[in-house]
């Protein structure tokens, strides 16, 4: 049964009698309905009764309402009020835009704004690159969607993504004090996009394309990065590729094989797995085969895209077909940015010896971890519940940050290298092992490390 975790969690505000059986009455009646209790606060305390303010993680809305029912139900207690915690943090959004200079009296204004500001914008008028000097732009990036592919959502729209934008704002400027600002795009039209994007660019010394869909978001990044001086990065691509290409090369390190000599499989050619296969190829594997809703992908398979095509060409050196768990048979490596329940820990079992599992579909992974460590040496998925989370928070921040020091006009597969290198090492050998592949998103070294990586391969 899954775990209730923090991303779903609640508040209930109870009146219940003063007895000393209360609290175990309120506590016991919470986790019998299957909630995780995390806080129980008395707020107000009278003779015949209390108040008390009890919070707890659930599955659903559905689980929420068991849980108020469950304690309503006891004898005495009333439920004042029902809050859901996550609601809460985005009342009124996120993020802000805070001055950086004190506008006290009019030679402040007069400086900050009119009539001073006037000699600035001529100054950058006759050499544009010292936008980059005098104004926000050296440190602005613009985080821009189109709102068809939001987490495993889908196509929601751009008004609905804005809650993930600005998460992912918040994210850049908690672990890397990037200024980052949501650009929600009311458009799905590629050549729109690409129009909008280029003409608000001089703003921005990066952009990072979120939750776009493929095949369209493929066009988009290849063709602003073409028209913009700007590094253009599709997170939902290379942030992937970087955290997953770091956590290989530590899970390889744990079971004692080198990449060159492995058979790994990748289930998902979309935007993730486009980018997985490409980073990966730089590693020269042993082989790659690729799986999508219809089998294995090989060059004589029919309806194959312009992607899919070119996965075809750099993959499966054997021309096999047949299905995913045709392709798990033999292979050193499992990487899924697919779809839930896929496959078993049947299938895991005809994998070889010391199998590597990253099971990355969201929520619901491509395998329960807990069948796959039936017969994997290494489990990964993109869950914050399990070990091993790989999760783009920990290339992102530091790859944009290492981009905007070195003021770079690009972004190539060197430096996507480069920033999972640093991942990788910040588990020293002293931590390895098969529980801990890759750091915490939380761990202060990752970020700073990512940055002086990117840094050096933008200007090597």
């Amino acid at each position: 049964m899954p775990v209730p975790g923090p991303g779903y969690s609640i508040t209930v505000r109870v009146e219940a009698p003063s007895s000393a059986s209360a609290a175990g009455d309120l506590t016991s009646a919470v986790g019998r309905v299957g909630g995780v209790l995390t806080a129980f606060d008395v707020v107000e305390s009278h003779p015949t009764s209390i108040v008390v303010d009890i919070s707890a993680n659930v599955l659903s809305a559905n689980h929420a309402q068991d849980i108020t029912e469950a304690l309503d139900a006891l004898p005495g207690v009333r439920v004042r009020k029902f809050s859901d915690r996550t609601f809460l943090i985005h009342l009124g959004g996120k993020i802000e835009v805070t001055p950086k200079v004190a506008l006290r009296n009019r030679d402040d204004l007069s400086r900050a704004y009119t009539p001073g500001v006037a000699r600035v914008c001529q100054a950058i008028a006759a050499n544009p690159e010292d936008a980059r000097r005098l104004t926000i732009k050296r440190n602005t990036v613009a985080v821009v969607t189109d709102g068809s592919a939001v987490l495993g959502l889908g196509n929601i729209g751009p008004a609905a993504a804005l809650p993930v934008m600005e998460g992912k704002a918040a994210l850049f400027k908690k672990f890397a004090d990037v200024d980052a600002w949501p650009v929600c795009l009311d458009t799905q039209d590629t050549e729109e996009i690409i129009s909008i994007v280029k003409a608000l660019a001089p703003v921005y010394a990066g952009i990072n394309l979120e939750d776009i869909a493929a095949p369209r978001c493929f066009e988009i990044e290849a063709r602003l990065r073409e028209l913009l001086d700007i590094p253009v990065f599709h997170d939902d691509q290379h942030g992937t590729a970087i955290v997953v290409v770091a956590a290989l090369r530590n899970a390889l390190r744990v079971v004692g094989k080198r990449i060159e000599d492995c058979k790994i499989v990748v289930s998902g050619t979309g935007a993730a797995g486009s980018a997985i296969i490409r980073l990966l190829l730089r590693k020269k594997p042993a082989d790659i085969v690729a799986a999508d809703i219809d089998g294995i992908v090989h060059s004589a398979r029919g309806n194959l895209d312009d992607n899919l095509t070119q996965i075809a060409e750099a993959t499966n050196k054997d021309n096999v077909s047949g299905t995913l768990h045709d392709a798990l048979v033999g292979a050193d490596v499992f990487i899924g940015v697919s779809a839930p329940n896929l496959f078993g820990a049947e299938q895991v079992a005809t994998m070889n010896s010391d199998a590597v599992v990253f099971a990355l579909a969201n929520p619901d992974p491509e395998i329960d971890p807990l069948e796959a460590q039936r017969h994997a040496a290494v489990v990964a998925t993109g869950r914050s519940d399990y070990p091993n989370q790989i999760n783009n928070v920990l290339a992102f921040p530091g790859v944009f940050r290492g981009l905007l020091d070195a003021h770079a006009r690009h972004i190539d597969d060197e430096m996507l290298l480069a920033a999972a290198d640093a991942i990788a090492d910040v588990v020293d050998g002293e931590r390895l092992n098969a529980s801990f592949i890759v750091p915490s998103v939380f761990d202060s070294a990752v970020a700073p490390a990512v940055a002086e990586a990117v840094k050096n391969a933008v200007r090597n």
